[in-house]
């Protein structure tokens, strides 16, 4: 029994990459735009590795692990701003936060 096959890999991968873009452009708070990054990260990184095995070699399983650790560095940071601005009492709006521009 070798279970499901590709497309649904990539099928899920869809979905989950569509609801992070959702969760992205509808929500305001910045916690929720992160943990939506995230899941849009993993749907890419299930696609990788479900296209790698597909296809027999392990470039994309490498390459999803290096994704992996690139998002475990954005979430550290990203819930570090998060923290101090609510520790410094600023309003977490994301449409509000214009003020980060250079």
């Amino acid at each position: 029994m070798r279970g499901p096959d590709v497309g649904w890999y990539v099928a899920v991968a869809a979905f989950l990459f569509s609801t992070g873009a959702l969760g992205v452009l509808l929500r305001r708070s910045p916690l929720i735009v992160l943990l939506s990054l995230e899941i849009m990260l993993n749907g890419a990184n299930l696609a990788l590795i479900a296209l790698a095995r597909h296809h027999g070699d392990v470039d994309g399983q490498i390459f999803a692990l290096t994704v992996m650790a690139v998002a475990a560095a954005e979430v550290v940071v990203g819930l570090g701003l998060i923290v101090a601005f609510a520790r410094g009492r600023l309003e977490l709006d994301v449409d509000k936060l214009r003020f980060l521009r250079g």
